[in-house]
């Protein structure tokens, strides 16, 4: 009895805990909205930011990309050429990477790489007081450190995953040409059949709201480190996985509101 009550005691403690994050969450992503709706945009930083996020991620999205695209082919391949449907292998490639693929993939090597480091940074600078130092001079941590990490990211998102998109393809493209033996041209016409501007679009809106996720989850996990480097360690891991989590949940519900979209228009 005595530990079925404590089972209960800790599934209560760990329901309220978690939604207090939610609520603490929910409070930061008001402040940023408050911060930016001001108009008064930190641009070098913002600039910076990208740059630190985007161009730096670069190599790291190229490998993942092109590898998806080409395993993509290697999957469907032999299946679609015993079926005669070597027409459809492009298509498939196409709406895999610009509807899903691209978008989550981005958006997971991007958060353990860029969202990871921002926690970091940030917990540091809360460990060693210098969060303190900005609230001193009266200076918000909000404005001045979450702001442009948001909005980097949350610009920046949307092109990487075009450029995921792009790399996925010619990866597809290579192999569907060397190894299942199919043309180009074939490969590119199922490709321009097949996939839609919408779902370019369904693709670049996931990147968006996935770019918003990880900086904003990384950030308070980042401002609300404590315990020294110790606590820096658990605020990072913290939050890749929650952003993990977060960005697959989303990922489904953004899905079924994007088919429900287009299954609308088609009624």
């Amino acid at each position: 009895m005595e530990s079925l009550r404590k089972a209960v005691a800790d599934l209560g403690s760990s329901i309220v805990e978690t939604l207090r994050e939610l609520g603490q969450i929910s409070i930061l992503c008001l402040q940023v909205a408050f911060w930016i709706s001001r108009g008064r945009l930190p641009v070098r930083q913002v600039l910076v930011h990208m740059n630190e996020i985007g161009v730096n991620s670069l190599p790291l999205i190229a490998i993942t990309s092109l590898f998806a695209g080409m395993v993509l082919v290697v999957q469907v391949g032999k299946q679609f050429l015993d079926l005669k449907a070597e027409t459809f292998i492009g298509g498939t490639v196409g709406l895999s990477l610009t509807r899903e693929l691209a978008p989550l993939l981005t958006a997971l090597a991007v958060s353990g790489r860029s969202g990871s480091a921002i926690a970091a940074e940030l917990g540091t600078m809360k460990v060693t007081e210098q969060i303190d130092a900005l609230v001193v001079m009266a200076t918000s941590p909000i404005a001045y450190l979450v702001v442009p990490r948001v909005i980097a990211c949350a610009l920046v998102m949307p092109c990487l995953t075009i450029f995921s998109e792009t790399v996925g393809i010619l990866g597809g493209a290579v192999v569907a040409v060397a190894q299942v033996r199919i043309s180009s041209d074939t490969f590119s016409k199922s490709i321009v059949d097949w996939v839609q501007y919408d779902d370019v679009v369904s693709g670049v809106v996931k990147a968006f709201v996935f770019g918003i996720i990880i900086a904003i989850i990384s950030s308070y996990k980042g401002l609300k480190t404590s315990g020294g480097a110790e606590g820096v360690g658990r605020a990072t891991t913290a939050s890749v996985v929650l952003i993990t989590g977060l960005l697959l949940v989303t990922n489904y519900f953004l899905s079924v509101l994007f088919f429900s979209y287009k299954a609308s228009l088609i009624k």
